[in-house]
């Protein structure tokens, strides 16, 4: 049985997104105390502040995710230099009404991988800014920026090349974790 539930939110909907594969693979280095489920925002609707005192049942759903998480992991594509419109509605959604946010206090980890030279390097910067106002603690190094090229074997696991630095990324975020949610689990026994 899991011990940790970690909500996961990629930041694309592409059928065949990198990213979506990505937040897969990654997720197969964990221990097995660990359970990473991917959660739905793309049928959110629009952000709106009209909205906040009854709220779409998609954002009642996403609110209930992310209270039950134990931590967050984010895995995001870049698009123009940001972060994608979708994951950004989510945030939002999340946070409203103003003083009742869900992300609060929630650890978190942020990765990408793009076609790219860069990776997901500004749209991660502009996303744990985002995150930072949100109080989320943010595990900060080892940064993931990534290239798709060779970065899955014929599996769909992260390829031998990566395999060392993503496992040591995925060990880090692990302990971050532990050491944000343990409290709070420990109290809830």
């Amino acid at each position: 049985m899991s011990r940790y539930r970690i909500a996961v939110v990629v930041g694309s909907l592409r059928r065949n997104s990198f990213n979506r594969r990505f937040a897969h693979a990654l997720a197969r280095l964990a221990p097995p105390e660990f359970s990473f489920e991917q959660i739905k925002i793309g049928d959110l609707p629009l952000y709106n502040q009209d909205d906040d005192d009854d709220p779409a049942d998609q954002v009642k759903r996403l609110k209930a995710d992310i209270t039950a998480a134990d931590g967050l992991l984010f895995v995001t594509p870049e698009y123009n230099r940001s972060v994608p419109g979708v994951l950004k509605n989510a945030l939002d959604h999340a946070s409203r009404p103003y003083g009742e946010s869900v992300w609060k206090d929630k650890p978190a980890g942020v990765v990408g991988v793009s076609v790219g030279a860069i990776g997901t390097a500004v749209a991660q910067q502009h996303l744990r800014n985002s995150l930072a106002y949100l109080d989320v603690p943010t595990l900060g190094q080892p940064e993931v920026f990534l290239k798709a090229d060779g970065l899955f074997d014929d599996d769909g696991n992260i390829g031998e090349g990566r395999r060392a630095f993503l496992q040591d990324w995925m060990d880090r975020f692990v302990a971050w974790v532990e050491r944000h949610a343990g409290g709070a689990k420990r109290e809830s026994r």
